[in-house]
């Protein structure tokens, strides 16, 4: 059994010595356990500070690529050298890497394919009321498009199974965090939760600007992944919204003109029926478009799943 614990960087000099020394450097139940920092373009000595400290699995970027890239490179070194779980963690020291035992336990029993931190953001003294109130609400949309139950959606300090691995796919660039939560549902993969306390804060998040900036790229991100598996049901939204609309007035021209015999002063609502009636239709088509672009989605992360199992067999 091999663990590799992976910590992606961008000029994390000042803080990774600690995040570093925090990591058990024995799991019981684990034959070897592996770190891995992924540089993601650090201007200071970032890989440095590492090598002195005894890593010598790094994975390096040129130029910043961003979060979501630096998971999906780290996941493929890992499983490259023989990973069976691949825990991720942050360079700031953000999360409590000593309860990376408790963290894997549940994969390495078998009992879960994804185990999530629950950093119980209401307990955390540095979010703000409203950043508080904006986590619940990302969990709770990214829940109901996964269709689990999870109280801390956001949070990157996970523990995932080679296998689950194999069935992820990271299109994103921003954040990976929702989208393999939603993809992790909707392939019924089991994923657990643990609380954990987070350790105090140490600088300000290099991932977004501020919150407003972290929702819209969040919102992004849940939608179009939530679109890659449930695109029928915003087009069939779309299309009852657009049919509703055009009824409404469409009814109202004819019961004027069958009871009054007089159309005159009310083609504005036929005019109006019509365009919203051409909308229902596109949606309706487009809805059926999607499902079929789904479907071949599904068929082609099979095959992908198949490749990986060839291409990082031990």
């Amino acid at each position: 059994m091999k663990v590799f614990v992976q910590i992606p960087c961008l000029n994390e000099e000042e803080t990774l010595p600690a995040v570093l020394a925090s990591i058990p450097r024995e799991i019981e139940g684990v034959d070897e356990l592996e770190i891995l920092v992924i540089d993601d373009g650090s201007s200071d000595r970032t890989v440095e500070i590492a090598r002195e400290l005894g890593v010598t699995h790094v994975v390096r970027h040129a130029r910043n690529m961003g979060l979501a890239r630096s998971f999906r490179d780290g996941v493929d070194y890992a499983l490259a050298h023989g990973a069976d779980v691949v825990v991720n963690t942050d360079g700031d020291n953000q999360y409590p890497q000593d309860r990376i035992p408790d963290l894997v336990r549940p994969v390495i029993e078998g009992v879960a394919d994804i185990v999530i931190a629950d950093r119980q953001t209401a307990t955390i003294a540095h979010f703000s009321p409203f950043k508080k109130l904006m986590q619940r609400v990302g969990s709770a949309v990214v829940n109901k498009a996964a269709d689990t139950r999870l109280p801390d959606a956001p949070s990157g300090f996970r523990a995932y199974s080679r296998a689950s691995l194999y069935r992820l796919n990271v299109v994103t660039e921003f954040s990976y965090t929702m989208e393999t939560i939603i993809q992790a549902g909707h392939k019924r993969l089991r994923i657990a939760s643990l609380p954990v306390t987070t350790n105090a804060k140490t600088r300000e998040s290099r991932l977004f600007k501020n919150i407003f900036h972290h929702m819209v790229k969040s919102a992004s991100a849940i939608v179009r992944s939530y679109l890659m598996f449930k695109p029928y049901m915003i087009f069939a939204t779309l299309t009852a919204v657009f049919g509703v609309l055009a009824l409404i007035p469409m009814v109202r021209f004819l019961v004027l003109w069958l009871v009054h015999g007089d159309s005159s002063g009310n083609i504005q609502s036929l005019i109006f029926a019509a365009i919203m009636s051409v909308a229902a239709l596109l949606s309706a088509a487009l809805g059926v478009l999607s499902d079929l672009q789904r479907t071949n989605r599904v068929l082609l992360e099979d095959q992908l799943e198949r490749i990986k199992e060839i291409q990082f067999r031990r």
